[in-house]
């Protein structure tokens, strides 16, 4: 944590406010004992940093589900200021874990009162400017965030390219993406759309009293659509799994069984991955039909449309659930994935027909 000053001294005071171990203190009897600081598994000094002429409390969190990383900086602010003094930025030494980062930006939104159902990359960037994480260096959340690291999210997704690009790749000769990746992104618009809704509530003017009510819906909501772009691209692969199985050696007994076997287990995934869909967008119409009937009056329409996006992708997920299953030797398998499919498609299309209604009557 960096502090407008250059004082050590000054910087301890901070560290020894917030540490676990706490400072030594003489009680009325003269001895000496110990007062804690106000966060456990937090260790803590102050020191000056010469390359940038400033003194810092230099922290290790040594378990964030018990003091978390937002409540440590927040800490250091509360010592700090009590001290005549400013926590002016902070340095992140070696990597950290996504969920930190996630959980600090809900958390500076709530104390703004504003709705924490925002993007990922919005909680991150929310959480970097309140920490003032980028103060001395540049923050890049793909060099310091541990899964993003690990994880290189713009290799080979569908969803990571841009919506020209996309609808291209989809109107080409290839067959994916093809209607189990758009019905996927349908259902991730639509929940997008219950969010929108949600957000712009939450800020309305006059409506602060509500504010946590519409930002727990939109959480749900940012939820529900991260479920769903993963989905776009995980129909895409169990279709080129499928073909990938269907192009193994046949020339021997052996080889036909283990073919067979292959496109059986490919044929079960690329069920899932279309009733996924369905399942998701069906449990969107939850905060679709909310906004309709509590959120702003102003976007009524725009919460319709999500509805019609996520009776889109229910109905496009069940058209290739049917298709797949068509293809499984398991009766029994077969009939449960279809009735379940049926089941959805037949209370998706009650429910969109309800929120329908309700959105008519709220714009006549």
């Amino acid at each position: 944590m960096n502090l407008n000053t250059t004082s050590v001294r000054r910087a301890n005071s901070v560290a020894f406010d917030v540490r676990e171990a706490g400072r030594k203190i003489k009680n009325e009897k003269g001895e000496e004992v110990i007062q804690p600081g106000t966060c456990k598994s937090v260790k803590g000094i102050g020191w000056f940093i010469e390359e940038y002429g400033i003194a810092q409390v230099s922290m290790n969190l040594t378990n964030t589900s018990v003091t978390p990383l937002h409540i440590a900086f927040d800490e250091c602010v509360k010592s700090a200021a009590s001290r005549g003094m400013r926590v002016t930025g902070s340095e992140l030494v070696g990597l950290l874990p996504l969920q930190s980062m996630l959980d600090a930006g809900k958390y500076f939104l709530a104390k703004q009162k504003r709705s924490a159902g925002v993007s990922e990359e919005e909680l991150i960037r929310i959480a970097i400017k309140s920490m003032g994480l980028n103060e001395l260096s540049v923050f890049d959340p793909n060099k310091k965030i541990i899964e993003y690291v690990l994880h290189d999210q713009s290799k080979n997704r569908l969803v990571n390219i841009n919506l020209i690009q996309f609808a291209n790749e989809t109107a080409s000769e290839s067959p994916a993406p093809g209607g189990g990746s758009i019905s996927a992104y349908v259902g991730a618009l639509g929940a997008s759309l219950g969010t929108m809704v949600a957000n712009l509530s939450s800020h309305k003017k006059d409506w602060d009293d509500q504010w946590k009510t519409f930002s727990d819906w939109a959480i749900k909501g940012q939820q529900l659509k991260d479920t769903l772009l993963d989905l776009v691209d995980e129909d895409t692969n169990a279709f080129n799994q499928i073909m990938q199985s269907f192009s193994l050696p046949k020339s021997t007994d052996e080889e036909k069984a283990a073919r067979s076997k292959a496109i059986q287990e490919a044929t079960y995934n690329a069920i899932e991955v279309p009733l996924k869909v369905m399942r998701a967008s069906y449990h969107s119409f939850d905060l679709i039909e909310a906004m309709v009937k509590t959120g702003n009056p102003n976007s009524v329409s725009d919460a319709g449309v999500g509805a019609l996006c996520a009776r889109s992708a229910v109905l496009g997920g069940h058209l290739n659930v049917l298709i797949n299953a068509a293809g499984l030797k398991d009766e029994a398998a077969k009939k449960k994935y279809t009735n379940e499919a049926n089941e959805i498609r037949d209370k998706t299309v009650l429910k969109e027909n309800e929120i329908l209604e309700l959105v008519k009557a709220t714009i006549k």
